[in-house]
């Protein structure tokens, strides 16, 4: 503790200079928290976005994702209601969705367009939660009969065919006998992705009238949801062995675009981490080298007294360590505040490439972030620091007595 106290009180012979040190190492842990935050925000929002869109698990046919269909549900799932029900039975699901995909033309009589279809049950939009933004009419009711199909138009395709809830619409497609089979559907709601592509072709049907446009029984793939989202790898071999015949994937290997974006930001990240750390170093370095500069004929007299090179070194190195703690605590501070202040004040971010919504900031304020990020502070602090004091300590006792 007396250590600390002279190492204290040798900072404090110069205020400015110290407090300057201290001041560009809280900006720099700021920095990092800050943007190691948004990154964390980043990488969890589409983490949750991937795994809802697609299940946490997928349950296929083998080859479904590397093979291309020369027909409609060919490496298509059958007994769809039996299987489900057997997956449902494990203690760790929590729900399976039979997804039916399907293309072709939609026709208000007089326009027509393309679409690209999911027949989904109606519980889909409770599993997933709000997924769609509802911008007229409802959701597809729970009801199945074919006799009355509701359909959900993306925006734009709705906005191009000039239809509304209430309002009738013709889907075409191919069978799986390669027929052109057509069926009529009443638009039940209008919804926005925010992904311009998709809004101008998305619909969503329910999976029996996507079976009976498609003459067959089979479902496209089954998006099984998982209590935990990370212990899907766990849950993914324990069904593996309850359905060995057919091909389990998690989410993360479906999740493109979260991949892509977290391997971007991954090397964003670190190359700032990289510039911040030289920052901090030049700086510690400066202000040490300044300060044994100084002290030149203090460090001769020690030396004279008897104090050895190790204990004046870590004098220094002390001194260093004082500056990064008390820098990366308030930086800390800083940065939760930060952290805070986003969840009180709404600002939003501009859409991102492909869409046309913003989001809000959000900063996640990590324990573990901070904890890393003091440690590497520290160490820059301690490497600088001894950089620094290695060229005043090794100068000769006589030299450094006279030294002006």
């Amino acid at each position: 503790m007396r250590r600390v106290k002279i190492a204290i009180l040798n900072l404090l012979r110069n205020r400015r200079r110290s407090l300057l040190t201290v001041a560009i190492v809280s900006i720099v842990v700021t920095a990092l928290m800050v943007s190691g935050g948004f990154g964390l925000f980043t990488y969890q929002s589409l983490k949750e976005n991937a795994a809802r869109s697609e299940g946490h698990l997928v349950l296929t046919q083998p080859g479904y994702f590397s093979a291309d269909e020369d027909f409609p549900l060919q490496y298509g799932l059958d007994n769809a209601s039996e299987l489900r029900k057997r997956l449902l039975l494990e203690d760790k699901v929590k729900a399976v969705q039979p997804r039916v995909y399907l293309q072709g033309l939609i026709s208000n009589g007089e326009k027509s367009s393309i679409f690209l279809g999911q027949g989904i049950l109606s519980s889909e939009f409770r599993v997933k939660g709000p997924f769609l933004n509802l911008t007229e009419g409802r959701i597809l009711s729970g009801r199945e009969e074919i006799s009355e199909p509701e359909i959900m138009l993306g925006k734009d395709l709705a906005r191009n065919l000039n239809v509304q809830p209430g309002d009738y619409i013709t889907l075409m497609s191919s069978t799986v006998s390669g027929a052109l089979n057509a069926m009529d559907f009443k638009v039940s709601g209008v919804f926005g992705t925010g992904v311009p592509d998709m809004d101008k072709r998305q619909v969503y049907i329910s999976v029996k009238s996507a079976q009976f446009l498609l003459d067959s029984e089979r479902v496209s793939t089954m998006a099984i949801y998982g209590y935990e989202l990370d212990l899907s790898e766990i849950l993914q071999e324990k069904l593996s062995a309850l359905v060995p015949d057919l091909q389990i994937t998690t989410w993360e290997e479906r999740a493109f675009f979260y991949r892509g974006v977290k391997n971007l930001y991954d090397r964003i990240f670190g190359l700032m981490g990289v510039i911040m750390a030289l920052v901090i170093f030049v700086s510690l370095f400066n202000t040490l080298t300044m300060s044994v500069t100084e002290r030149t004929r203090e460090i001769g007299t020690l030396s004279a007294l008897g104090a050895s090179k190790a204990e004046l070194i870590s004098g220094f190195i002390l001194e260093a360590l004082v500056l990064a703690v008390v820098g990366a605590v308030m930086g800390i501070i800083l940065a939760g505040l930060v952290s805070a202040g986003l969840m009180v004040f709404d600002v939003t971010m501009p859409p991102p490439p492909g869409k046309t919504t913003g989001y809000p900031l959000t900063v996640y304020f990590s324990i573990h972030l901070a904890w890393m990020i003091s440690v590497a502070v520290a160490a820059i602090c301690v490497f600088s620091s001894f950089l620094a004091a290695r060229k005043g300590i090794n100068k000769p006792i006589t030299e450094a007595l006279v030294y002006v």
